[in-house]
């Protein structure tokens, strides 16, 4: 199979293929890796193993490591497993923690249970573009990275029918979330192709349509197509200037710098320089920033 990569001291990688030993399910096979493309800043890789029964997802699992956050500057440990991993996780396909979702716990759900909350949950798989900085001096210039999203119909007929205050779990929440506006938007208009466009949010074409008739032209859809999950892909990237329609707050870290994320509180929070006053807060006080950082309520 073939797998387009980030490949760490890519330099170093001369031409000719890498191999390694290794064992998984009780069965030993040799597997090797060679370089076929580059495709932008990533590698295309063709990865070849000498025994059938064994499946890449398997092998993945035997010799992957939990891409933990650089900045801890330590190798991963068996701790991780647990630690970098909320508590409510199931579907495996994500390349990073959902890290807002680190700071719940099953007896802060109870809590929330207790107060009459009600919560509910969906997918969106991160990609290795959750890594890529903004490097570009315009927002316009910063390419988005395709990103897989999974919601069950009985979600999207409780999102268009609700009158509560929908918070998110996490800026990959949010993305969902509002994704769905779009694609409800694209279906209604005969647009839709399987995936929200970057800039599709803010295009002249854009129809303004209320959440609820988005809603229910993508439950319209599902029903005539006879599905029962939304699967899609989005690439919208949420800046200053973005209308939100379904989320009204947020449960988030403390972002880093030059990042797609702090784009999406900056353009959640709304005036320019609000989102600096309450940085700067934060840094004056110590707070801890990034994955393993303090949480913050946004309304």
């Amino acid at each position: 199979c073939r797998w387009t990569c980030f490949v760490g001291n890519s330099k170093r990688w001369k031409q000719g293929a890498l191999s390694m030993q290794l064992y998984t399910a009780g069965i030993s096979t040799t597997l090797m890796a060679q370089r076929v493309a580059r495709h932008g800043n990533a590698s295309v890789v063709q990865f070849e193993w000498d025994n059938n029964s064994i499946t890449f997802s398997q092998i993945i699992e035997a010799v992957g490591e939990i891409p933990i956050p650089p900045y801890l500057n330590r190798a991963t440990e068996s701790a991780d497993s647990t630690d970098y991993q909320t508590v409510y996780s199931r579907i495996e396909g994500s390349v990073a923690a959902p890290t807002a979702g680190l700071h719940f716990t099953p007896q802060l759900f109870d809590n929330i249970a207790r107060a009459g909350i009600t919560c509910r949950e969906l997918t969106l798989h991160v990609g290795a573009g959750t890594f890529q900085p903004v490097k570009t001096d315009l927002i316009g210039e910063h390419p988005m990275h395709s990103e897989f999203i999974s919601v069950s119909r009985e979600l999207i007929k409780e999102l268009a029918s609700t009158n509560r205050t929908i918070i998110a779990v996490g800026t990959t929440s949010v993305r969902t979330l509002e994704s769905l506006y779009h694609a409800g938007c694209l279906i209604a208009t005969g647009q839709w192709k399987g995936e929200v466009p970057q800039w599709y949010p803010y295009s002249a074409g854009h129809p303004s349509l209320s959440t609820t008739d988005s809603l229910n032209a993508l439950l319209s859809y599902m029903s005539t197509t006879g599905i029962t999950t939304f699967v899609a892909s989005t690439r919208i990237i949420i800046a200053p200037g973005y209308k939100f329609h379904i989320v009204s707050g947020m449960v988030t870290n403390f972002h880093q710098p030059q990042s797609t994320l702090l784009l999406l509180v900056s353009a959640f929070i709304g005036k320019k320089d609000d989102w600096k006053t309450m940085y700067g807060h934060a840094l004056e006080n110590g707070y801890r920033f990034l994955s393993y950082g303090d949480a913050q309520l946004l309304l």
